[in-house]
């Protein structure tokens, strides 16, 4: 009986997640007039394809989807790399406030997100940097790093010491042994935090409003948002721009779920 009651809840669950995607996905499809029709209609007729081509054609969105991804693969490669390299440094050296420069990267992840949208406009007007995607790059790979370094720190801790001292033996430098011998090892948790990065910055929606003003520069999530507007709201191509946004996602998921849950889990157990 309970595992009985275990299933139920669980379909229950699934279906709050899957309801919504699945109403999403039908009204991408359906015409401004059945998006707005009393009765519920879950699969449309006829279905239309209008919004998917206002997608490219009218809203621009072709445009900001390559913002999107140029913010969010220049952010990324900044916080692996940053990661990766403190990561390495934190478990293989001993040096004078490590264990402080961790908790002040544990703290920096206890601010809310909406407090740093002044900071951050306030330094990147002083380097004219607003407006610019270099200036959001900058901001999405800080407030991803300390993240980061976190997920590959607990990772690097699996890789045994030894392997350094016996490549050290043989006359390797430091950083042959962190290019050649630690990095292909810890490949899933390079993995996780890549997409960790990517998921955060593709929907990141709050410093791309406040720091980019130039139509030609905003990203995604502003195009989706801006489809809100005061008078009406145009249902279908607001479900067809968020299905279309969420399908890299989904993608990515599904080729990468291998390395990202061993990611996610790697340093979990400590041998």
């Amino acid at each position: 009986m309970e595992q009985i009651l275990c299933y139920v809840f669980l379909i229950l669950l699934a279906l709050m997640v899957l309801v919504p995607v699945l109403w999403m996905i039908s009204t991408a499809f359906k015409t401004e007039a059945q998006t707005y029709s009393p009765k519920p209609q879950w699969i449309p007729d006829p279905i239309s394809l209008e919004s998917f081509r206002k997608f490219f054609t009218t809203y621009n969105f072709g445009r900001m989807t390559l913002n999107s991804l140029v913010t969010c693969i220049f952010a990324m490669i900044i916080c692996i790399t940053c990661a990766c390299l403190a990561g390495y440094g934190v478990t293989r050296f001993q040096f004078k406030g490590k264990k402080q420069l961790m908790n002040f990267l544990l703290v920096t992840q206890m601010f809310p997100s909406v407090m740093l949208v002044v900071p951050f406009y306030a330094v990147l007007s002083k380097y004219h940097m607003t407006n610019k995607l270099i200036g959001l790059i900058i901001v999405y790979a800080a407030t991803n790093v300390a993240f980061s370094t976190w997920m590959l720190v607990s990772y690097f801790k699996t890789v045994p010491i030894e392997l350094d001292e016996a490549a050290r033996v043989d006359g390797a430098s430091s950083f042959r042994i962190f290019w050649n011998i630690i990095l292909p090892l810890i490949v899933p948790g390079i993995a996780a935090v890549a997409i960790f990065v990517l998921f955060s910055g593709w929907n990141e929606y709050m410093y791309s409003s406040v720091l980019i003003s130039n139509d030609q520069l905003k990203t995604l999530t502003v195009g989706i948002i801006s489809l809100n507007s005061q008078y009406q709201i145009k249902w279908n191509d607001l479900m067809a721009a968020s299905t279309v946004s969420s399908l890299p996602l989904v993608v990515l998921f599904i080729c990468f779920q291998k390395y990202f849950i061993a990611g996610m889990t790697g340093g979990a157990v400590k041998s």
